[in-house]
């Protein structure tokens, strides 16, 4: 009974130890197991692989195992950085100035994932946008160095295409990519980009001018052909109104002569009636009859003059208002005319204006870039002289100087020659006696140089003589002019020395007594 109780004992403490065992190893694999969020890149270093230094995950987890592995996790918040560049060199040798803005991060991209981990792992987010900073100046220059004024500031798609394949590829080694480009404005030294500004400001301005030129030509001319329409309008419904009116009077008239001729002829057929039914009334009758046909003849004939005289008026009026119209036709013509040539004149004017406006544009860019090749180029040849008289001088300095260590070296060996011959002689006087006899050759065959060019036969003698009447002196001539020369000893006392006795010495009793010449 023990041993069964002690046999289920340890089946439940084994039991337990296993239990113990697997919810121990749970928790640590579920502490080591790194999930990765959706902001960030789980870098796993250490063993994970032939030929890998890292595996990075985006998004999921992995479990890092202990003692081989660790892990580290790459920020992917974009980094907005500042690029103030100034005087960057266009293709037309002109500096701009192109401030703007690039927004980069890093990537979450397989191989340029790898990069970011091996480059940019542990870094500080000031140094990462330092190092895109430089590279992004750079790839910038590059840029815009490749391309004309117009293609910047004009087509600026084309520009940030031009950035973007030029930046992003560098950015890519070293783990980033290039979110966004913003080019905040584009100016330049020269102010080139001012003048294309006012230039296509002019030409917009002159363009509008012309069409409004054009649109007022165009309601000048219309309301003209409508004014003309009009007025013959009125003139047609006026002639046909006068037309019908005239043709009303003109068969009025036709139907009075009729009646007045109808009445005329029963008139005339009732007297003749009367004339032969009263015979005896004929005198009164013709009498009569006279009178009415006068008074008849005289109304007929007033009448009739009072038609032609209307008839006449309207063709007046008629006249009239054709002249009326043919005047104001020819003024709407005329007013047409000067309008359209007042626009040709305008257009003229703002092509003229326009033409010279572009001229003195590219006049005042050509004089800019000349006035800045003569300045690059007096700097460079100032550059030059500069560079060259430093290098004149440092020459010469290294001449002088050449020099100086040569004459010191000298001037040291002669110290030292000096020192050397003061110590062997025993004092200083005894060494410049040793000194100055050393000079003795070069001191005599000065003195011989001086009479040995003398020309003998160029010589004129006046001889008196001599002195002391002992006969002529010109035999003694070249032996006086020897013995004339100062003799070693007078010149070792100039220069303050006395030479040894056996060099020979000059008594003072010879020199003063000199020994007689014998008689002959």
């Amino acid at each position: 009974m023990f041993d069964l109780l002690l046999g289920s004992g340890l089946w439940a403490l084994a039991a337990l130890a296993f239990v113990f065992l697997v919810f121990t190893t749970a928790m640590f694999l579920a502490s080591r197991y790194k999930r990765c969020p959706s902001d960030q890149i789980l870098v796993v270093y250490g063993k994970v692989g032939e030929g890998q230094s890292s595996r990075c995950i985006h998004g999921g987890g992995a479990l890092i195992w202990p003692l081989i592995q660790d892990f580290a996790f790459l920020e992917l918040t974009p980094m907005t950085i500042a690029i103030p560049l100034q005087g960057a060199l266009s293709l037309q040798n002109i500096r701009v100035n192109v401030p703007s803005t690039f927004t980069v991060g890093v990537s979450t991209n397989p191989s340029i994932m790898n990069n970011a981990a091996e480059r940019l792992l542990r870094l500080q987010q000031a140094d990462i946008e330092e190092m895109a900073k430089e590279i992004i100046f750079g790839q910038l220059r590059l840029t815009i160095a490749s391309l004309t004024i117009e293609q910047i500031n004009q087509d600026r798609e084309s520009f940030l295409t031009a950035i973007r394949a030029n930046v992003e590829p560098e950015l890519n080694k070293i783990g980033l990519y290039l979110i966004n480009v913003n080019i905040t404005d584009i100016t330049d030294e020269s102010t080139y980009i001012d003048s294309i500004g006012k230039k296509a400001a002019s030409e917009a301005i002159n363009r509008a001018k012309v069409d409004v030129a054009e649109q007022e030509k165009i309601g000048d001319v219309g309301q003209a052909e409508a004014v003309r329409e009009r007025t013959i309008r009125v003139a047609e419904n006026v002639a046909q109104s006068e037309k019908g009116k005239k043709a009303a009077e003109a068969d009025q008239r036709v139907f009075v002569q009729q009646q007045e001729a109808t009445a005329a002829i029963g008139e005339a057929a009732a007297n003749r009636e009367k004339t032969i039914r009263v015979a005896e009334n004929v005198a009164q009758s013709e009498k009569g009859k006279k009178a009415a046909e006068a008074d008849q003849r005289v109304f007929v004939q007033q009448q009739e003059a009072e038609a032609i005289k209307g008839e006449n008026t309207s063709r007046a009026d008629i006249a009239q208002s054709n002249a009326t119209l043919a005047e104001r036709a020819a003024e709407a013509e005329q007013r047409g005319e000067v309008a359209r040539l007042a626009a040709q004149a305008e257009i003229q004017k703002a092509q003229a204006l326009a033409e010279t406006e572009r001229l003195t544009a590219a006049e005042v860019v050509r004089q800019e870039i000349d006035r800045r090749k003569v300045e690059i180029a007096a700097e460079a040849e100032a550059e030059r002289i500069r560079r060259q008289a430093k290098g004149e001088a440092d020459a010469i300095l290294m001449k002088y100087e050449a020099e100086a260590r040569g004459i010191r070296q000298v001037l040291e060996s002669k110290a030292a020659g000096y020192e050397s011959l003061v110590r062997s002689a025993g004092d200083a006087q005894s060494a410049a006696t040793l000194l100055m006899i050393e000079k003795l050759e070069e001191i005599v065959a000065k003195q011989v140089e001086a009479i040995s060019k003398l020309r003998i036969d160029k010589i004129t003698v006046w001889d008196s003589g001599g002195a002391n009447g002992n006969g002529s002196s010109t035999a003694n001539f070249l032996s006086s002019l020897v013995t004339s020369l100062p003799p070693l000893q007078e010149i070792a006392k100039m220069a303050g020395m006395e030479l040894p006795e056996y060099l020979g010495r000059v008594a003072d009793e010879a020199r003063r007594n000199p020994p007689a010449e014998p008689a002959s």
